[in-house]
């Protein structure tokens, strides 16, 4: 498995295959915006809890949810500069019968990534055309709140690998080479990792489109040992965005993440599964034009 990231650095990197030079300009996207909230406020339940109906005994709770993706890429004949911010978080409130009021966080990141990315092939009469190339990027991950028992996360990390990116149904795919600063915990630890990473979409109808996304992170070393230190991780998204009126959808999903702590024998997992209201719009499009060469 890990001999893999050099098996397709050798494929792309054969000769023979000429510059791809197509759109030009700024691309701006809010790729998405999805909300989640639900409350549930029950009253007098401790004076109902020999009933057998959960609406009368049930735990009061509120649990709300957002996500926001937005893009901002500038092409250019034959590269291209992007640029990606990541919001998310989620909170669950449950104010049982009996006892204090619980609130456990179930998602926080922030995550702002920019990279330069050299378009040298283009390939349009397979798997609906794509753009490939080697690329480099850096990028900074956070949070909104730490935990209550931990610091607050704190990681810059940089990457260089190739993608094949921009195509009809692969919307992104790369392997790359990971470095790390994690700053979270002092003194400071650098790692290496190597990631690879598969963004997919396809329209099942008009009106429907289905969205599958894959990271697979290895880390290979660290400077510094510690009990929170990862082997791997992989998070894979799954959802399908039905079109409700013009950019905004709704949006059944699943999330799977796992990890395995380098001294932890059981692996964690985490799995979501919702329906979000979600909201996208193309800003600004680059400019169209004629590749010099097509396969």
């Amino acid at each position: 498995m890990r001999f893999f990231p050099l098996i397709l650095t050798a494929f792309l990197m054969t000769p023979g295959i000429l510059f791809a030079q197509n759109a030009t300009g700024w691309q701006v996207e809010l790729d998405r915006l999805a909300f989640n909230f639900t409350s549930t406020q029950v009253n007098y339940a401790k004076e109902y809890q020999d009933f057998s109906d959960a609406r009368l005994t049930a735990d009061s709770q509120t649990a709300i949810s957002g996500e926001l993706h937005a893009l901002g890429n500038y092409y250019f004949n034959n590269w291209l500069w992007s640029n990606a911010l990541e919001l998310n978080y989620g909170k669950t409130r449950i104010r049982p019968v009996e006892g204090e009021t619980l609130t456990n966080e179930n998602a926080d990141k922030i995550a702002f990534t920019t990279g330069y990315t050299q378009r040298l092939w283009r390939v349009d009469s397979v798997l609906g055309g794509f753009e490939a190339g080697p690329f480099a990027n850096i990028g900074y991950e956070t949070e909104f709140t730490r935990l209550d028992n931990a610091p607050r996360y704190r990681v810059y990390r940089g990457m260089l690998g190739v993608k094949i990116f921009d195509g009809d149904y692969i919307k992104d795919f790369y392997v790359a080479a990971v470095g790390e600063a994690d700053h979270t915990y002092d003194p400071s630890s650098e790692k290496l990792a190597w990631e690879a990473a598969l963004k997919l979409q396809a329209p099942l109808r008009e009106g429907v489109l289905a969205k599958f996304s894959a990271v697979w992170r290895d880390y290979l070393h660290e400077s510094h040992a510690r009990n929170t230190d990862l082997d791997y991780e992989l998070e894979l998204d799954a959802r399908l965005e039905v079109q409700l009126y013009d950019n905004l959808s709704i949006a059944p999903f699943i999330n799977f993440y796992t990890a395995q702590g380098k001294y932890i024998a059981p692996r964690g997992q985490n799995v979501y599964i919702g329906v979000a209201l979600s909201f996208s719009h193309i800003f600004v499009k680059p400019q169209g034009g004629e590749p010099d060469i097509s396969l």
